[in-house]
């Protein structure tokens, strides 16, 4: 392994300029009877291909045609632009640190020609502001560490409308069951598996305003 391709494999894509040097490629994928076309690069999340974590995700979206929806962590961008296509009533806020990220989701966007939604930089929430949304939908930077998965979840709570939904993937070496129990210990509005897949399970956890205990 040379040097180089020792930064790329330990780089960590939860920043806001990866060190990775750009090598673009195309890709495809089948949504709900559309093809649905992307470019990814190096340097952001899942660049070789979708992520079976968000397939898993992508599958289960089930949203109303007028939902507003946070991809939060969009990287290049297939969560944001399937939901934008399963809420067409809707909007989507697409958002991630990564500056690579969202040059791509945005292009992604435009390739799809999806109008309904747009893509924002910065960390977590800070680009939503106090908007509150029905669905924060995420396959969160497990390698980041742990504090900022928990950023995640605490944060929801202050951007879900009521009776608003948080629908995150992950798979038990990424700590899923630690944050399954997070949630049902704070979210009496209950959490639910909705899909288990290649080790991943899709979690959905519902809040009710007057049940969330600190």
């Amino acid at each position: 392994m040379t040097p180089a391709t020792e930064r790329s494999a330990s780089e960590h894509y939860f920043v806001e300029r990866p060190h990775s040097s750009s090598r673009r490629r195309e890709l495809r994928f089948l949504y709900r009877g559309d093809i649905l076309a992307f470019e990814t690069d190096r340097g952001v999340f899942a660049s070789s291909g979708l992520d079976p974590g968000t397939a898993l995700l992508i599958e289960n979206l089930q949203l109303a045609e007028e939902a507003r929806v946070l991809d939060l962590g969009c990287g290049w961008g297939a969560i944001g632009i399937a939901a934008a296509r399963s809420a067409p009533k809707g909007s989507v806020l697409l958002t991630d640190v990564n500056r690579r990220s969202v040059m791509l989701a945005r292009a992604n966007l435009r390739r799809n020609s999806i109008t309904n939604a747009e893509v924002r930089q910065g960390s977590l929430y800070e680009p939503a502001g106090e908007e509150r949304f029905d669905l924060i939908a995420t396959n969160p930077p497990y390698h980041a560490g742990r504090p900022a998965v928990l950023k995640i979840l605490e944060g929801a709570v202050a951007h879900l409308r009521p009776e608003g939904r948080l629908l995150l993937v992950g798979k038990g070496s990424q700590g899923v069951l630690f944050y399954q129990a997070w949630l049902e210990e704070r979210w009496n509005g209950g959490v639910e598996v909705l899909a288990r897949g290649s080790g991943y399970r899709v979690l959905e956890a519902r809040w009710e305003p007057t049940s969330f205990q600190r």
